[in-house]
């Protein structure tokens, strides 16, 4: 397998995982599985699967990649909170006695939310796989594809584009996210982050813990590269 280096700008960012509630938060870091929707949608590979399934699926037949994550030592990105406006259906008779006549014709089934989103994220994104697929992705990123891509690659929310993807040739120090084993100590910034994701069955959905390195490196640990959205039978 070859590998491609990518430094990746934005100036605000979130990744959800599947959550519900008031409060929706986001991972400090793009997860595996993000990363897999990113490089696809640069090479111009489609994922989506179109069935007569309910919901929208992912190819069985997707690349497989090996992916490592890092943030740069300068970086200044940061978790961020926002209040958004929730406007939901209500159930029945909920509402209309005691909320409605106070509204005076407006909504009245409005819950204010709270929702985390990153700024100014700023990471290094190692990507393993075939020597043409990562050829595509340069080509992407070129705008020299010879196949029509969908949409336009976005920070994990539609509402979020990247400032800059450039290929890198040297590979700067970084913190990389390694995935943390059962017996490892307690560290410092440590999340569950999404790997594959299985939208027939969100109990499939798999996602491992990590944490970043303490001390900055050009070479990721061994540790740091995920296989997404799972190890192929051969590599």
């Amino acid at each position: 397998m070859d590998c491609l280096w990518l430094r990746i700008r934005a100036p605000f960012a979130a990744f959800r995982g599947f959550q519900a509630g008031v409060y929706r938060a986001t991972s400090p870091i793009m997860p595996p599985s993000a990363v897999l929707g990113l490089v696809l949608n640069l090479a111009g590979i489609e994922m989506r699967d179109y069935t007569d399934y309910q919901n929208l699926l992912i190819r069985a037949d997707v690349p497989c990649l090996k992916v490592a994550i890092a943030t740069l030592p300068n970086s200044k990105s940061e978790i961020c909170t926002l209040y958004q406006q929730l406007h939901s259906y209500p159930v029945g008779n909920s509402g209309k006695t005691d909320l409605k006549p106070r509204t005076h014709g407006a909504k009245y089934w409005i819950t204010p939310v709270k929702r985390e989103f990153l700024v100014g994220l700023d990471m290094v994104l190692g990507v393993q796989a075939s020597k043409e697929l990562l050829e595509e992705v340069q080509k992407g990123l070129k705008g020299e594809l010879d196949r029509p891509r969908y949409g336009l690659p976005f920070a994990g929310d539609n509402n979020f584009l990247f400032d800059r993807i450039d290929i890198l040739n040297e590979v700067p120090e970084a913190f990389w996210y390694i995935q943390m084993q059962p017996d490892d100590p307690p560290m410092r910034g440590s999340y569950r982050l999404t790997v594959a994701i299985d939208r027939a069955d969100n109990s499939k959905t798999t996602s491992f813990l990590y944490a970043p390195v303490e001390v900055a490196t050009s070479v990721p640990p061994e540790r740091a590269w995920t296989w997404t959205p799972r190890k192929p039978v051969t590599v």
